[in-house]
């Protein structure tokens, strides 16, 4: 008889903890700008369907969080924003709980190199990989200029040209010769959005770089 005792206090703590509510979803995916963005908010425990609601904060002008717990909405500019979701199932009386969760922006310009900048005889060459992590093209500035000891500036590198949406790493290369002497390469990236006239930057940096007199 005590056998059937000692298993329903075991019994009690499987059911407690089948009946208690939970979120799962703890991080959410970044955003891109200009993209439609959808997302379902995860619970379990406790008893279905459930109801889902901003409690604090907001979310980005255009979001809305529906009673199913599908975030959507569109970014229409960069920013970090903090809200607390409340989910409430549908137990008699129902069980709440809430959970505080934050949305960022994908960063809409990102430049890296494929090639870092090097000597290569009497020239330095390399190349960079440049990604638009938005739902818009971008008019894209690409410059790379030598700068001596003295600091006079070399351009090495020039491009003008439409950056379609939504490209990941296109590399673009770039090189030229130069007298010798001493050289940092400064690499310049400005993507403007036409529409909404943001402009985005980015720069990449290197150490000094020589280049000697030739035989």
């Amino acid at each position: 008889m005590w056998l059937i005792f000692a298993a329903i206090p075991a019994l009690s703590q499987q059911t407690a903890a089948e009946n208690s509510l939970s979120i799962s979803t703890k991080e959410l995916p970044k955003a891109s700008l200009w993209e439609p963005y959808a997302e379902n908010l995860q619970a379990s425990g406790g008893i279905e369907p459930y109801h889902w609601r901003i409690a604090s904060g907001s979310v980005p002008h255009g979001f809305r969080l529906n009673a199913n717990g599908t975030l959507t909405g569109v970014l229409d500019g960069p920013g970090q924003f903090k809200f607390t979701v409340l989910v409430t199932d549908n137990d008699k009386p129902p069980k709440q709980l809430r959970q505080e969760l934050v949305l960022t922006t994908e960063t809409p310009l990102t430049v890296d190199w494929q090639r870092k900048a090097q000597v290569n005889g009497q020239r330095i060459d390399g190349s960079i990989k440049v990604s638009n992590h938005t739902g818009r093209d971008f008019d894209l500035t690409f410059v790379v200029l030598a700068v001596n000891d003295i600091g006079r500036a070399t351009a090495i590198g020039y491009q003008h040209f439409p950056l379609k949406k939504n490209t990941v790493d296109m590399e673009i290369p770039f090189g030229d010769s130069l007298s010798p002497g001493n050289y940092a390469v400064n690499v310049d990236v400005v993507g403007e959005e036409p529409v909404s006239k943001n402009i985005f930057r980015s720069r990449l940096v290197t150490g000094k770089e020589s280049i000697t007199q030739g035989p």
